[in-house]
């Protein structure tokens, strides 16, 4: 019987420089015109413009400054851009994190925050570089389209002081199941030039999403609610009265102090911060990827987040991660590659440093109403709905994600919507695979002569009592090893050979290979000979691996050629 080696040229595998170049520099070698210039500069100027109101409305309600968010922007944005692995990924504070962020200042303060994300930056440097960004896209989606959906219920409840202007006799509580009890009993006090300037606040974003799609919705809304606060001196909540403005310019770096036990008591907020950014910009430059055909580099991706919450940490901001509403809109804005995300960066420094004075009249309520806008774009309703209606199963992991992101915890949250999802996964896989006793003809992709068609024994052959021939079809794995080997190691002593054939198996991992490995022992201690037909060059490397080789077993390539042999001597 003899061998063929394949001499078919293989890919090499990719270097460290493909994995982690950034695509800035992909963008500046291929070479960049006057004219791609142009086209990111109208870019970033576009996503600027949406990300300033942004960023200080996320920073307030994540319980942190608004120049905190400004910080966030403009240092860990630039540095998304220039050291990603996406052309058009837009970096940022993200709604997503208002969760965590808040209860880390609350639990921590705000130089625990700042500790806490120095820490995921070096988590995520570390994913990156350990190239476990291909796996974190693999969260089911009923997972994030729950956490999502969650995450925007919790927005869109921390907002409701703000939108009402209301006055508490304490501290808001952040639980969400405690905080409706408590805003309830402040209703009486709700304050109607709060309430007016937010409605007016998305009644102008809503209106002109309708009516001018293009147009800077929530910055001509900020813009108006200010001169109004301004010009009539509404007596309302400011970013002034409330925080005394904004600096008018950046912080100098600087390091927190080195404390063992506080690193201890924030690094569950730091790996918290880094799964949700990781899969946050992961998920935000795929949907790059299918906007414009291009191809993210994710373990490059997540390096370069990594740097970007270091660098954001030391001026002062907080965790940045990718973010999707201003990637897109980077996109449908014409950008050509990374540095229109860092000229939005720069345009965001501008307004720190020339219009900083202003920002001070920007009443809290309308930036209620920009965030109540973002958690209604958030709450995906359509996926939401097909989920539920589509599959039991999937439906069950949806409303477990955000029933616990509501009620519980958000990273409990994921955890335990990925077990779930991965245990459906593993349930159906299991369903995929099976065994029969095999119908004695040749495996179904291999012919035994030169016609390609599938011949039948000789009916002698077919018909020995004491030859059991079973296929496996399908993906050998843990879920389905139990129910295979119970049917496997139903041979008896009376049989004189046991035929496996694996022609239909594309892999098996340990457990599969163990169970094969106890079947086989189990059968030459009885004297019954064991054949494995139709296995591939690397399903019998992994075999080897766990002891399944001969003298133990024996491999023939056919059905036929395992039956032939039976009568030969071992």
């Amino acid at each position: 019987m003899s061998t063929t080696n394949s001499l078919a040229p293989q890919r090499a595998e990719p270097s460290f420089a493909e994995f982690f170049t950034p695509k800035l520099i992909t963008v500046l070698r291929e070479g960049y015109t006057l004219g791609n210039l142009r086209a990111d500069a109208i870019a970033g100027l576009t996503v600027a413009i949406v990300a300033l109101p942004l960023s200080m409305a996320i920073a307030i309600a994540s319980g942190a400054p608004p120049a905190a968010g400004l910080y966030t922007a403009i240092i860990g944005g630039f540095l998304v851009s220039a050291l990603g692995g996406s052309r058009f990924q837009i970096g940022g504070p993200a709604g997503a994190f208002i969760v965590l962020v808040a209860t880390t200042v609350q639990l921590h303060g705000l130089d625990g925050l700042i500790l806490a994300t120095i820490l995921s930056g070096l988590i995520l440097i570390a994913v990156g570089f350990l190239r476990l960004g291909t796996y974190i896209k693999f969260i089911p989606y009923p997972v994030t389209v729950g956490f999502t959906a969650g995450i925007a219920v919790i927005i869109a409840a921390s907002q409701i002081k703000e939108f009402f202007g209301l006055t508490l006799a304490g501290p808001e509580p952040g639980p969400f199941l405690e905080k409706l009890p408590v805003l309830w009993q402040a209703l009486p006090s709700l304050d109607p030039a709060s309430l007016g300037l937010a409605l007016a606040t998305m009644a102008v974003i809503l209106g002109l999403k309708r009516l001018s799609p293009n147009a800077p919705g929530m910055l001509v809304a900020v813009v108006g609610a200010g001169a109004a606060v301004a010009l009539f001196d509404l007596p309302v909540a400011t970013i002034g009265s409330r925080f005394g403005g904004i600096p008018d310019s950046l912080p100098l770096p600087s390091l927190p102090a080195p404390d063992l036990a506080k690193v201890m008591a924030v690094l569950p907020s730091a790996v918290a911060f880094a799964l949700l950014g990781s899969i946050e910009s992961l998920l935000s430059a795929v949907v790059a990827d299918g906007m414009t055909g291009r191809r993210h580099r994710s373990n490059c991706e997540l390096v370069g987040q990594g740097v970007a919450n270091i660098a954001s940490g030391l001026f002062g901001g907080f965790c940045v991660t990718g973010t999707i509403a201003r990637t897109a809109t980077n996109v449908r804005a014409g950008a050509h590659g990374p540095v229109a995300g860092m000229l939005h960066s720069l345009f965001l420094l501008l307004f720190v440093l020339v219009a900083a004075p202003l920002a001070r009249f920007i009443p809290l309520a309308c930036l209620a109403g920009v965030l109540l806008v973002v958690a209604w774009n958030m709450f995906e309703r359509q996926a939401f709905a097909t989920l539920l209606r589509v599959s039991r199963g999937d439906a069950a992991v949806l409303l477990a994600t955000f029933l616990l992101t509501v009620f519980r915890d958000l990273t409990e949250a994921i955890i335990v919507g990925f077990a779930l999802g991965s245990v459906l996964f593993i349930h159906r896989m299991s369903k995929t695979t099976a065994i029969d006793t095999h119908t004695p003809f040749v495996a179904e992709d291999r012919a035994d002569d030169a016609n390609g068609e599938r011949q039948p024994y000789d009916e002698a052959d077919a018909a020995d009592p004491n030859v059991v021939v079973y296929r496996i079809s399908g993906v050998f794995f843990f879920g389905a090893a139990a129910s295979i080997g119970a049917v496997l190691d139903r041979i008896s002593d009376t049989h004189r050979a046991l035929v496996i054939d694996f022609a239909a198996v594309p892999f098996v991992d340990s457990t599969a290979a163990h169970t094969i490995e106890g079947l086989v022992r189990k059968a030459t201690r009885r004297g019954v000979r064991v054949f494995l037909t139709g296995t591939s060059h690397d399903l019998r490397k992994d075999l080897f691996a766990h002891g399944i080789k001969p003298p133990l077993v024996r491999y023939e390539e056919t059905i036929a050629r395992a039956l032939a042999m039976v009568n030969q001597p071992a």
